[in-house]
């Protein structure tokens, strides 16, 4: 996510000299230098916080505490710390980063294509501006809401997760198109315009998702037969449970629950 976010911030025109990137892994270090040659990449954090304005915590969730003890000689009084290690409350970031503003932030994979939803909520310090700031960074992967930090526990098992239903969907309606006599790269195909289409046509906002299911569901049509064996098998009760699922997950992974 960190190299997603990395590439969306370079494509949308900042400027490369003022990013700096930390990388302790030497091989994923030069594969980072070689994609963003005019960035430059240290192997340590230490060395990339300092007189920075922003800080982006993109390690795992069980290193991000101690990264920031690493850091703390190094950091601005003022910086921004600003976390997408899923999981890690905001108490845990401003207790490792006393008296700076942080931000903790829930993106999804989508990113990777600039197509990316993220969740952020301040800190105690975390003024309007730096939440704007946030926003700002962020928005170079896709969009951007506001939200309380009790709700990114739901926004983990919404879209954080989301993307993992979706595939699954995917997966699901090609095999079926196999099943009915499709060649498997037909129905791929299909299936994935499919999507990005529906997709497409639900982001222009011109309808709601009830209204453009119906207008393809015809009385007594195809769509309809297959409509009913969803709603027999309970597909809409298991999105509900897997979404109510992941987020008591998320709430015991961040201690929460």
């Amino acid at each position: 996510m960190g190299a997603a976010l990395l590439g969306g911030l370079v494509d949308g025109g900042w400027d490369p000299d003022d990013l700096v990137v930390a990388e302790i892994d030497a091989e994923r270090r030069r594969e980072l230098e070689q994609r963003h040659p005019k960035v430059r990449v240290v192997p340590s954090a230490a060395w990339a916080v300092a007189d920075a304005d922003v800080v982006i915590v993109a390690v795992k969730p069980a290193d991000v505490a101690a990264t920031l003890e690493q850091v703390q000689a190094s950091l601005g009084s003022r910086a921004l710390v600003v976390s997408i290690a899923a999981g890690v409350t905001i108490g845990v970031l401003e207790a490792a980063a006393p008296g700076r503003p942080v931000v903790r932030a829930m993106p999804n994979t989508p990113a990777l294509v600039g197509r990316g939803v993220s969740a952020i909520a301040g800190g105690t310090h975390a003024t309007d501006h730096d939440l704007a700031v946030a926003e700002r960074v962020l928005g170079a992967v896709g969009t951007v809401v506001r939200v309380a930090e009790p709700a990114l526990d739901a926004v983990t098992g919404l879209s954080g997760s989301g993307p993992a239903y979706v595939m699954l969907v995917a997966e699901a309606m090609i095999e079926a198109g196999v099943l009915v006599g499709l060649p498997r790269e037909v129905a791929v195909r299909l299936v994935v315009e499919t999507l990005a289409g529906s997709a497409a046509l639900l982001a222009q906002g011109e309808g709601t998702p009830e209204g453009l299911r119906a207008a393809v569901t015809s009385p007594g049509g195809t769509t309809a037969a297959g409509l009913r064996e969803l709603e027999r098998h309970g597909v809409r009760a298991a999105f509900l449970d897997a979404v109510a699922a992941a987020t008591r997950r998320s709430r015991e992974l961040g201690g929460t629950s």
